[in-house]
């Protein structure tokens, strides 16, 4: 169980135990919810929301591919965000905003359904554990690929797409793998079943773009401007799968994996081990996020 005191609601921060919706909600039935996961971290200067802005924004886009109107203004949502975290004390974690459809009729049509909207945070630590920042996972190419462009919208960070995601990361634990990694419908890589992907292969750094079916990632993003500033060359492209089997180094980027390494595609090891790259990446990301970067102050929105 989530170990949260309060959480925001349409306006009001409300109990966790009374933080409910009703079982015939469009969403139960639907899938019909946009929402984010942004993280916490503790620095010097106190709670530090990483890049609460570009997270709220992407809340907002994703709403409106699914034309769905969230009552609120981001900057409203900015500051629901800001007063959870405060009213539950949190140093550290994760942030759950979520917007969805809620109860007034049943069917495929959400229009005549309200648009509720939630906000939950809590302590939370590694997603993939402690040790995986450090050692690396073990992965798999999953059986399931990721929709073609004009079935789902791949930008939309939508619940319904996560059946997905789902899926993939299933069919990865109960054949022994942390992780799975999903081809689009072309046969190219895409993504992890929650985290964007990158390749570093002769000290360049190749992801897959957006028409790989791939999420426009925020820590993605970050991680592209922390790299480029580190001098490397960062390209998006089309990956094909066998790049995964003969890179030098890979590893996955996403709010909750933060920068987690790979060290195995089907059993088969990932270049040398050295990891050089991928550490260079993580030292960055990890001073940039607690406060220690002289880009921090542009990233992080304290809450106190």
């Amino acid at each position: 169980m989530i170990n949260t005191q309060k959480i925001w609601m349409n306006g009001k921060l409300v109990a966790h135990d009374e933080a409910n919706i009703h079982v015939l909600s469009h969403v139960v039935h639907y899938g019909s919810s946009f929402f984010e996961g942004i993280r916490l971290y503790k620095t010097e200067k106190g709670p530090a929301i990483f890049r609460l802005k570009e997270h709220v924004k992407r809340l907002f886009q994703s709403a409106k591919i699914y034309r769905t109107d969230i009552p609120y203004t981001e900057e409203q949502i900015e500051q629901a965000i800001i007063d959870t975290v405060n009213v539950n004390n949190l140093e550290q974690g994760y942030i759950r905003p979520i917007a969805y459809r809620g109860y007034f009729e049943l069917g495929v049509n959400p229009v005549n359904c309200p648009v509720d909207v939630a906000i939950a945070a809590w302590a939370w630590g590694a997603y993939l554990g402690e040790e995986a920042l450090n050692k690396g996972i073990r992965v798999q190419v999953s059986s399931w690929r990721r929709p073609a462009l004009n079935t789902l919208p791949s930008l939309a960070k939508a619940g319904g797409n996560y059946l997905s995601s789902q899926l993939i990361r299933l069919e990865a634990q109960n054949n022994g793998y942390e992780e799975g990694i999903a081809l689009d419908y072309l046969g190219n890589v895409s993504e992890g079943s929650g985290e964007n992907l990158f390749v570093v292969m002769d000290n360049k750094i190749i992801t897959p773009g957006l028409a790989s079916s791939a999420l426009a990632g925020i820590t993605k993003d970050t991680v592209i401007k922390l790299a480029q500033k580190l001098g490397y060359e960062v390209v998006e492209q089309a990956i094909p799968r066998e790049l995964l089997y003969i890179c030098d180094e890979l590893f996955l980027t996403g709010t909750a994996a933060e920068i987690t390494p790979v060290y195995s595609v089907d059993n088969i090891p990932v270049g040398k081990g050295n990891r050089t790259v991928t550490k260079a990446i993580q030292k960055e990301f990890f001073d940039l996020v607690t406060g220690k970067h002289e880009l921090s102050a542009q990233y992080l929105t304290y809450t106190k």
